[in-house]
């Protein structure tokens, strides 16, 4: 295991916005999030999944550099692109130390599906609960929600980091501004300030990760949505592992597995 990388830098240079772009890869359609700082053109990618070609070429395209990749959980959908991305870009790859052995197990992971097995690569830094990433002028705080798997992992950004929202094919409005007409001035969008929340497969919307799966545990899957993520904001906007975006609040009211009795 190459050496723990040292906390990226951040810079004081005032924030216009967050780059942050939504890519479905695989066949299984994990979400692969590249969130970047406009300023310095450092980036963040989370899940790399499959498809990093694809990647690759959205970051080229928005002049992005890597500084880290981080897996959420290493289940193969989330993690099939990781050696292949730390080929191109050298950007150090970021775990918690509790889901290594799931990592290690890639060739049972494919078999299970019927699928070739990736590369897998070194492991750079392993994450704990607490760590904060930072990158140009942006930070994410780690939060370790194991349920999923024992070394789940979400990544908060908080308030000052959720501006747009983008897809590869177009603008998302964040729920926050649903309401708004889609044409923003600058100064508008600089408005929107909402706490982002990178979930990994621990919450969706309208669901919650499966826990039958190699290492998960229903018990430990409720206590960090309980004792964790329902704590915060209710206008975090939510961006699961798979399927639509949602917020912490309505979660909150309609998840079934979370609604107060």
């Amino acid at each position: 295991m190459r050496d723990s990388l040292k906390s990226l830098p951040a810079l004081n240079a005032a924030q216009d916005s967050l780059i942050h772009i939504t890519i479905p890869v695989g066949m299984l359609q994990c979400n692969c999030s590249i969130i970047g700082d406009p300023l310095t053109r450092e980036a963040l990618v989370v899940d790399p999944g499959d498809e990093v070609t694809r990647i690759l070429e959205l970051l080229g395209r928005r002049r992005l550099t890597v500084k880290a990749i981080v897996s959420t959980h290493a289940h193969i959908d989330h993690v099939g692109g990781l050696s292949k991305l730390h080929q191109y870009t050298g950007a150090p790859v970021l775990m918690h130390r509790d889901d290594l052995p799931l990592y290690q197990a890639m060739d049972m992971q494919a078999s299970f599906l019927g699928v070739l097995p990736p590369d897998v690569t070194e492991i750079d830094q392993l994450l704990k609960e607490g760590d904060v990433l930072r990158w140009g002028s942006l930070e994410a705080q780690v939060i370790h929600t194991p349920g999923h798997t024992p070394g789940s992992v979400s990544l908060y950004l908080p308030h000052d980091a959720g501006k747009i929202s983008l897809t590869d094919k177009g603008v998302n409005r964040s729920e926050a501004s649903q309401k708004a007409p889609f044409e923003k001035t600058d100064s508008e969008k600089n408005e929107i300030r909402v706490p982002q929340l990178l979930a990994g497969d621990t919450l969706f919307a309208g669901s919650i990760g499966r826990t039958d799966l190699w290492g998960g545990s229903m018990e430990e899957i409720m206590d960090s949505l309980r004792g964790k993520l329902m704590h915060l904001p209710d206008a975090t906007i939510v961006h699961p592992g798979h399927g639509p975006m949602t917020t912490i609040g309505r979660e909150r009211e309609t998840n079934p597995f979370l609604r107060a009795e």
